[in-house]
């Protein structure tokens, strides 16, 4: 029987190695930080002030097609986290009266922030367990970013078709 027509079996195949999955691939997911991440999509930040009326922060996100906005004073600092579900909240509570209101009548002041090198699985979790969609990047105490499950799982699903085309660069060769 010629050679080529010999199965392969786990003792003829010893010295072979298996390519379909590598440190690298099975790593890639847990090993992702939300540098990565923000490298990927930019690092731009959609800004109001607290005395800002509730209907210019609205216009803000509608106009860049966004979920939230971070409210900063006067000197810049981050004090509060603005979402479209906060705005919802209150529409629902005072139909008619919530656009003229100010961005601090609604911002939410308490917010959790990630640093660009933690992990992307940290990250996801934290904002998993508290019920938010969004998390503003601070690195030594400044703003760099922010970033959102969105952006998560579009950097992930990147990451996904990267890897299944080495795969089918391995297989067709």
């Amino acid at each position: 029987m010629p050679a080529s027509y010999t199965p392969k079996t786990r003792g003829a195949m010893a010295h072979e190695h298996s390519h379909s999955q590598t440190v690298e691939t099975n790593t890639s997911a847990a090993e992702a930080t939300v540098a990565d991440v923000l490298a990927q999509k930019g690092a731009e930040i959609f800004a109001v002030k607290p005395l800002d009326t509730i209907k210019h922060a609205v216009e803000l996100m509608r106009d860049n097609r966004i979920g939230i906005v971070l409210v900063k004073d006067a000197q810049d600092a981050l004090v509060g986290v603005l979402s479209e579900r906060d705005i919802v909240r209150q529409l629902a509570d005072t139909p008619g009266q919530t656009l003229p209101k100010t961005v601090a009548d609604l911002m939410t002041r308490e917010i959790e922030t990630a640093t660009s090198q933690e992990q992307l699985v940290s990250v996801l979790r934290r904002m998993t367990d508290g019920r938010f969609r969004h998390m503003p990047v601070i690195d030594d105490g400044a703003l760099v970013g922010l970033i959102s499950i969105g952006d998560a799982v579009s950097y992930r699903l990147a990451a996904l078709e990267y890897e299944a085309l080495k795969l089918k660069q391995l297989i067709v060769g």
